[in-house]
This record gives structure tokens, C-alpha cells and sequence, in this order.
């Protein structure tokens, strides 16, 4: 399967488990409820990198002391009009300085993708039914953004496009 991933299209090396036994080796990511009932055991699987799959109803509170566990934390978007995703995204992003891929999954529309890459999503799991170069199209709509965000700490007016010199007649 392929998703996009810092402004590409590749090839998705992730497994997401449910209740199935854990597989050896390979990247994986689990449930917040399955990581709390075998976080010791998960930790100390040696044959992949581990994720979390968050649901809106979890709370981000519960997996603050363990996100230095996580190369991937997938949020789940129940549907497409609920925007708790977009605060978990930052808030993960700015007050717990979560470093790893943070992915979309589940019913979101390729309109929001610019938007969630604001608040710092950096990869975007769709069906199999969205066109990815339509939605990785929909990463550039707008070139310049005017908030502070979490992919732009600082607005435009607070960047100095051009400094002056000192031999300007300007300063």
C-alpha cells in the first residue's frame, strides 16, 4: 500500500495489528488500549519499530510518559467533520515535542491534507479509492500561510524576508 509521507508517495512498511498475535519482526502499530494491557512485552520486542493508533476518545495525557517509545503515532479521524484530530495533531506536535511521523488515518478528505500539515502531520494513510497525486496536489494550494502554525513558528510579519545591510540607505 502506498501512502504519502513527507511530501511523497511511498511505499507504507507499516502493519497496523488489532487483537492478531504480534508478528516478530516489522513495524507495527497497536492500539492505545492493547500498548497499556502489554507495554512491557511491546518494549521489549527487538524485530520493529512500534506506533500507537490514537482514537479521538483517548486522552493524549495517557501516552505523554511513553511517546519516546513511538516512531509513529497514526490518528484516527473518525469522520471527516470531527476536528479533534487537528488538535491532537498539534498538540502532540507543540506541548509534548512528539518528533516522530505523525499519520492520518481513517475518513478525511484530500481538501484537508494542506491543513493537518499545518499542525503537523507529515504523513497521510487514504483508502485505495483517493488518487495520492491529487491529494499530494492538495499539500501545496496555498504558498504562503499567514498563522503561526507548527509547521511555521513565526508569521510572516515577524520573518524578515530581507535584512538590511549595513551600507543601506534604507536603515
Amino acid at each position: 500500500m502506498q501512502i504519502i509521507k513527507d511530501k511523497e508517495i511511498i511505499e507504507d512498511h507499516w502493519q497496523h495489528i488489532a487483537d492478531d498475535p504480534i508478528p516478530p519482526e516489522g513495524c507495527i502499530t497497536v492500539s492505545l488500549n492493547r500498548w497499556k494491557a502489554e507495554k512491557d512485552r511491546l518494549i521489549a520486542r527487538d524485530g520493529g519499530e512500534i506506533g500507537l493508533r490514537v482514537s479521538t476518545e483517548d486522552s493524549l495525557d495517557e501516552i505523554a510518559d511513553d511517546l519516546k517509545h513511538f516512531q509513529l503515532i497514526a490518528l484516527g479521524f473518525p469522520t471527516f467533520t470531527d476536528g479533534r484530530t487537528f488538535s491532537f495533531a498539534r498538540l502532540l506536535r507543540e506541548r509534548y515535542h512528539f518528533q516522530g511521523e505523525l499519520r492520518v488515518i481513517g475518513d478525511f478528505l484530500p481538501d484537508q491534507v494542506f491543513f493537518l500539515s499545518r499542525v503537523g502531520v507529515n504523513a497521510f494513510e487514504f483508502d485505495e479509492t483517493t488518487d495520492l497525486n491529487d491529494a499530494l496536489s492538495a499539500l501545496n494550494t496555498f504558498t504562503v500561510a499567514y498563522q503561526a502554525a507548527a509547521d511555521e513558528a513565526e508569521p510572516p510579519y515577524r520573518r524578515s524576508l530581507s535584512k538590511p545591510t549595513e551600507g543601506d540607505a534604507s536603515m
